[in-house]
């Protein structure tokens, strides 16, 4: 009689690493391409149907313009992972770990601190004035019992809802505000983490700062010649 041989147990799959959370401006996304539209049928139209220096002086614009369009609008970004937060502003990304990270400020922008004082601008996470002092009205009407402070809310840049975000047990808060709280939770609960450490790193995005460049070197020369 044999005795049943003892399997070894199916390898378990590797647990998948968290997503980053991606906070970008959809109200600017939106903006941006619809510059970009516009510049684009304006350029065409001009290399197409012009006469003389003027498909030059229209293609030296849009290599010029469509850069910087993309850069400010469509390009902006910010990365929060368990380990650090990456910043993806109009010309530089910056990694930042979360144990190197001092403070997240809000005020007339969103920023980033640094333990060394360096400052890095949160350019798809745009304060809204305008927002906050919905989020306040609305805070005022439920304070007074009004119902309808209540579910109310359009996009705003679309990061997960309202101009102004409320929820039952909490204050109402507009919502690049909320973003902020989310950041500075996940600050807090990571920022001890051994794989949190690290140095901070900043690349300059010479893919979009070198052809606007080249462009606007074009553009002037051909400007001048006439």
């Amino acid at each position: 009689m044999t005795t049943p041989e003892h399997q070894s147990p199916a390898p378990q799959p590797p647990v998948p690493a968290s997503k980053d959370r991606i906070y970008r401006s959809p109200a600017g996304i939106a903006g941006g391409v619809l510059l970009l539209a516009l510049v684009l049928w304006l350029g065409i139209d001009a290399v197409v149907a012009g006469e003389g220096s003027t498909p030059w002086v229209a293609l030296a614009a849009m290599l010029f313009l469509v850069p910087l369009i993309c850069a400010y609008t469509v390009r902006p970004a910010v990365f929060a992972g368990d380990d650090r937060l990456r910043v993806r502003n109009p010309f530089r990304v910056i990694v930042l770990p979360w144990g190197q990270v001092a403070s997240l400020r809000s005020g007339y922008s969103n920023e980033v601190v640094t333990e060394s004082g360096a400052k890095y601008q949160l350019w798809s996470v745009p304060v809204s004035l305008r927002a906050r002092k919905k989020a306040a009205r609305r805070q005022a009407r439920r304070a007074s019992g009004d119902g309808r402070g209540r579910g109310q809310g359009g996009a705003f840049g679309g990061f997960s809802g309202a101009a102004a975000a409320a929820t039952d047990d909490g204050p109402v808060r507009a919502e690049t505000d909320k973003v902020m709280d989310d950041l500075r939770e996940l600050h807090q609960a990571r920022a001890k983490a051994e794989t949190s450490q690290g140095e901070v790193t900043v690349r300059w995005a010479y893919e979009v700062a070198g052809p606007a460049m080249v462009g606007a070197v074009l553009l002037a020369v051909l400007l001048a010649v006439g």
